[in-house]
């Protein structure tokens, strides 16, 4: 249920990032494996998604998976990567109605070729939609810096500046990042947008990722559009 905050003005905010973190603990306080508490997390990520871009939020990113997170237990992983398939398939029968477009962040070289061809049938299929939907999976800051690094060197490149990084992040579609929401109690960044979060704002809460609802996104919203951004000036 939307709450009363819902009707102000958030046009501040144009590019939204999550670090959903807090699914395997929701999942543990309720004696359940934490597979339970992906797939839950799961319907989460598609409810605050929508939330966001009805709000007028432009752009959308998501942590799903981490550089980091192949070290999980097999079950686990397994479930991360079914639930993602799953997700691409369900998306590809409504972006379009939504005018979402989805992009996948990270490195698809590890993905299965199955999944990898569906990410990217799925890119295709969004290209010309308006509202970004920036999905990180097998994604890492310092993963995405060393992939541009390696890049702007096969171009030849000598003389380096902030734009051409920029240019070449996996981001490079998307407004510049406004706010980071981290769920589940953790006052880490864990390697997630290094680059682009360099003036972001971040917003903590403890509410478990299953847990966070629309009235939590506001709060978040709201909070930051209390805040005075000066971007190093007085």
């Amino acid at each position: 249920m939307q709450t009363e905050d819902v009707s102000k003005d958030f046009s501040q905010v144009r590019h939204i990032a999550f670090i959903m973190d807090g699914n395997g603990r929701w999942a543990k306080l309720r004696g359940l494996p934490r597979t339970s508490g992906h797939a839950e997390g799961a319907k989460t990520f598609d409810k605050i998604m929508r939330a966001c871009f009805a709000r007028g939020i432009n752009t959308v990113t998501v942590y799903a998976f981490s550089t980091e997170n192949w070290s999980r237990p097999e079950v686990e992983v397994k479930t991360i990567l079914k639930l993602m398939s799953q997700y691409i398939s369900y998306a590809e029968k409504k972006i379009n109605e939504n005018d979402i477009r989805v992009i996948f962040l990270g490195d698809k070289g590890r993905l299965s070729p199955a999944l990898r061809k569906k990410a990217e049938a799925l890119e295709e299929k969004s290209k010309n939609n308006g509202h970004i939907l920036n999905i990180a999976f097998n994604y890492g800051g310092r993963d995405e810096l060393v992939h541009v690094f390696r890049r702007l060197i096969q171009e030849g490149k000598t003389d380096i500046t902030e734009d051409d990084i920029t240019s070449r992040l996996y981001t490079a579609e998307s407004p510049a990042l406004d706010l980071v929401v981290r769920t589940g109690g953790d006052l880490r960044i864990s390697n997630f947008l290094i680059w682009q979060s360099a003036y972001a704002e971040y917003y903590f809460t403890p509410t478990l990722w299953p847990d966070f609802s629309e009235e939590e996104l506001d709060k978040a919203l709201l909070d930051f559009c209390a805040r005075e951004r000066r971007f190093g000036k007085v």
